[in-house]
């Protein structure tokens, strides 16, 4: 291991970055030669799911631009305004995300080794180490940007050239959150060992989301759906026009994107993108240069080992001796590998404030206004429904569908003991589905709550979100007993994978299944009682009995199918 702040040897050969990311495109090259049984399918399924929501996304885009550009006077600030929006959270997000992958990539990736040893120039290490957070970073949010860019050069006409600029814009702007990101990264680990940053990127992700949610609310876009709230129409233009934050560069991208598509100049806006990212990469290159070796060497650092508190967990014991000794101690032990992990426990965190993001907005709706009937007011709790059960979904494919990976190795210890495989799978279960079911209470409650809706509504969004949360679970936990990734080093990635796919594309069809055979007859009941007209339950009874039949089969069929593979691999 060099000491810290040693110069690189004089006289090396330093190919550059591109020599350190040569091998790793080698292998890339080489996995997409050597074809494994079911990678054709996959690509078939994953490009045709990409595919359909590219249309999706590009029509519904297209069609909104198309309208925007029809209102001659506000049309263009209407596009403007949308486009920083979204480019506003995609920035967070890639800044996080960013933060993230470069405490990984810079500090604790296998191969640093070996490079700190080796006469490689600190410069090239970062040029290099910088492409490949920003690529492993931005590789979605840049494939989400091309139907919506797409849209915009669509409904404006902008043409080939539009292709070129789009790239010459949007290349900074994803460059910026990398850049800043590693330089974060780095001034966090100089002062924490690295092992120990890990629980400090929840509180990152926390002031990360709140700024985020900062920034929205002072752009206080439910205003531009309620222009009748300004004084007159030149207050509502002006609100338009006015940049929400000028200093980030998502307002620069939007500027310079809808300013080109008018024929405009552009190039200020662009200037300053291209700017900023040069700032911060040769900051970076510079903090680098100096800090790198000292940092690299505090990561080899352990975490400090905290005491374990044995005072605490008799009351747990107690709380469930009602399960039987074996049930116990397989749910204490799902508690406690959930709890030393804080890739998993850490994004608590910033699942809080985003549900505190998803209940606080529900206050913003125009609900108060003028032709906002009773009746509206009922219905839309049902297409909250829906939005919750997406929400759980995503929660499921987090944290239950990685569990069956994340026993690894001490899978095989579990199989070669007496344990039966029904017992795992059912502690799994039960620590998944029991916190879901809370949440989901708790978030379809609230938000009942302040939409004021009926008792008949409130009881049946309840239900309804129950009944939901059972089927989910196991639809996780039974994709990911089929499709494990024993290998994985990072359970955030494992969501990812194909099985996750599966699980989300069934979890969405399972939801818009519920929403319609609970949501269909009984916003019926609520339109029937709001005009007074005739109401018959048994158009209720029907369709509610399919919505549980459809449930229960949806739970128990993919726990039996789990229990079969594990019983399959275990012979096997």
């Amino acid at each position: 291991m060099p000491e810290a702040g040693m110069p690189p040897v004089a006289g090396t050969m330093d190919g550059g970055a591109w020599s350190l990311l040569r091998p790793k495109w080698q292998m890339a090259r080489n996995r997409t030669r050597h074809h494994q049984q079911g990678d054709l399918r996959r690509i078939v399924v994953v490009g045709s799911v990409a595919l359909l929501f590219w249309s999706a996304t590009f029509a519904l885009a297209l069609r909104l631009l198309r309208y925007f550009r029809s209102a001659e006077d506000i049309g263009a600030l209407l596009a403007a305004k949308l486009l920083a929006m979204i480019l506003l959270s995609f920035g967070s997000i890639l800044l996080l995300s960013n933060t993230i992958a470069a405490l990984s990539n810079f500090f604790l990736a296998r191969d640093l080794d070996q490079l700190a040893a080796a006469p490689v120039r600190s410069g090239s290490l970062y040029r290099a180490r910088l492409a490949e957070t920003a690529l492993h970073s931005s590789w979605m949010v840049a494939l989400l940007l091309v139907p919506l860019v797409g849209a915009y050069g669509v409904a404006y006409r902008g043409g080939l050239d539009f292709v070129l600029f789009a790239l010459a814009v949007f290349v900074p702007f994803l460059l910026i959150p990398a850049a800043l990101g590693s330089a974060v990264t780095l001034l966090l680990v100089n002062v924490f060992p690295a092992r120990r940053t890990r629980d400090l990127l929840s509180v990152i992700a926390a002031m990360a989301v709140a700024g985020l949610v900062l920034l929205f609310r002072a752009a206080r876009p439910e205003q531009l759906a309620r222009p009748e709230g300004f004084a007159n129409f030149m207050q509502f233009v002006a609100a338009l026009d006015t940049p929400s934050s000028p200093w980030l560069p998502s307002e620069w991208v939007s500027e310079a994107v809808v300013k080109y598509l008018e024929g405009k100049a552009a190039w200020q806006p662009l200037l300053r993108l291209w700017a900023a990212a040069a700032v911060l990469v040769g900051v970076g290159h510079v903090l680098y240069a100096r800090g790198w070796r000292r940092a690299y060497s505090m990561a080899q650092e352990g975490a400090t080992k905290r005491g374990t508190a044995r005072s605490a967990r008799p009351w747990l014991d107690r709380a469930l001796t009602f399960l039987g000794p074996l049930r116990r101690e397989l749910v204490l032990k799902e508690l406690r590998v959930f709890a030393r992990d804080s890739t998993q426990w850490s994004q608590l965190v910033l699942l809080a404030v985003l549900l505190v993001v998803y209940v606080a907005n529900v206050r913003y709706l125009p609900l108060n206004g003028e032709g906002v009937t009773v009746l509206l007011r009922n219905l839309i709790p049902f297409l909250n429904l829906a939005l919750a059960g997406f929400v759980l979904a995503s929660i499921a494919a987090r944290f239950v569908f990685p569990s069956v990976s994340l026993e690894g190795r001490a899978l095989w210890l579990l199989r070669s003991s007496p344990l039966p495989v029904g017992e795992l799978l059912w502690a799994k279960f039960w620590v998944g589905a029991v916190p879901l079911l809370v949440l989901a209470l708790v978030l379809v409650g609230a938000t009942n709550v302040m939409l004021r809706v009926t008792p008949f509504v409130h009881l049946v969004s309840l239900v309804s979100i129950t009944a939901l949360v059972f089927p989910l679970t196991a639809l996780a936990l039974g994709y990911g007993t089929f499709y494990p990734r024993f290998d994985s080093e990072n359970a955030a990635q494992i969501p990812t994978s194909f099985g996750g796919l599966l699980f989300m594309i069934t979890a969405i069809g399972l939801i818009g299944v519920v929403a319609f055979l609970a949501g269909r007859p009984a916003a019926r009941w609520v339109v029937a009682e709001h005009f007074g007209r005739l109401r018959d339950p048994l158009d209720l009874v029907v369709p509610f009995a399919m919505g549980v039949l459809v449930c229960a089969a949806a739970t128990a069929l993919p726990l039996l199918l789990a229990r079969q593979r594990l019983e399959a691999l275990e012979r096997g």
